[in-house]
């Protein structure tokens, strides 16, 4: 499986050196405006598929959690809830489609995955007086997810939440919290909450259950076809970090995990809590290592509310935010 894998990494690599220049893009992308661009782009590249050929769900389907068979009790999902309203999303759904086209409470959301670099976020899709729907460009920057809207055809980083091709250039979206949890503690948060489930493409749970990216947050980096990077002395690449919606540091999950909470000085408190397994771990999702369980709150005027926050491996991070501090002790 590797050696496959590595040599579609080789083939991407050559299709990305290839199509880093609009003139070649061009032809698939007509309506971009490629002259607005806040990043080089020679920094893009090809990840193999064309547009939306990793499709995005935009008609999603839900049932209740009490008809959802097939989810072990540690598998992580996406869980939110918005205007008394949640919903999870599977990662192992996530894993195939990273973007979920939604409405949740009244509020036009999308829900992504970026599984390269462990980036589960969800966004606000409204940007003025237009709502956005995005999609996949099967490109690649930093070895993370380049997304499109379908109304401007701008690019978007999705580590970013920011545009960086395009004429919504420099446009930024406004990131809800979310948790990454296992099913039982979503379950437990909204015994009467939906769950986003298989319609169409695959046709049960079950047909999800397994990770494309078989050992791959157990190596020693991110695919060098990809992206190579440099880490700080003592930070190995592929160590999950947790950082906030500022990115203004970061913390590593082993610390989080040795101390269980850290205060930090803005009033938020992040928690840990063993019992969810790593998607990017085994094939089979549902047997991945305990990674574990995040949570980051503070007190509002009504009390404990969550607060966005994000857990990704440390070699994104590093690379978006190279003089940031990622703290291990």
């Amino acid at each position: 499986m590797k050696q496959i894998i590595g040599a579609i990494a080789l083939l991407c690599l050559w299709l990305g050196q290839a199509s880093a220049n609009p003139d070649y893009w061009r032809h698939e992308w007509p309506k971009t405006d490629f002259s607005q661009h806040s990043v080089p782009l020679s920094d893009i590249l090809s990840g193999g598929p064309l547009r939306d050929g990793i499709p995005p769900i935009d008609n999603p389907s839900f049932k209740p959690v009490s008809e959802i068979e097939g989810l072990a009790a540690t598998e992580p999902v996406i869980g939110l809830a918005i205007n008394g309203k949640a919903r999870a999303y599977p990662l192992r759904i996530l894993m195939r489609h990273e973007i979920v086209n939604d409405e949740l409470g009244g509020a036009p959301i999308s829900v992504t995955f970026c599984p390269l670099c462990n980036a589960a976020m969800v966004f606000d899709r409204r940007v003025g007086d237009k709502v956005l729907d995005f999609g996949t460009t099967g490109k690649l920057r930093n070895s993370d997810l380049v997304m499109w809207d379908r109304q401007t055809e701008s690019w978007w980083q999705q580590f970013l939440g920011e545009a960086i091709v395009g004429s919504m250039t420099g446009t930024k979206l406004k990131a809800l919290p979310a948790r990454l949890e296992s099913w039982a503690n979503y379950t437990k948060r909204f015994p009467a909450g939906e769950v986003l489930s298989p319609d169409g493409r695959f046709a049960s749970m079950e047909t999800y259950c397994c990770n494309p990216y078989g050992g791959y947050d157990t190596q020693a980096g991110p695919y060098p076809h990809f992206l190579s990077v440099d880490m700080p002395k003592g930070i190995p690449a592929m160590l999950r970090v947790v950082s906030l919606e500022d990115k203004r540091e970061a913390s590593s999950m082993a610390l989080l995990r040795e101390k269980k909470e850290i205060k930090l000085p803005n009033g938020v408190t992040l928690r840990w809590t063993a019992g969810q397994n790593s998607a990017l771990d085994t094939s089979q999702i549902s047997r991945g290592r305990d990674v574990g369980n995040v949570t980051a709150t503070k007190f509002g005027p009504d009390g404990l509310i969550d607060v966005p926050y994000f857990v990704d491996f440390a070699f994104a991070y590093h690379v978006f935010f190279p003089d940031r501090k990622i703290h291990v002790e």
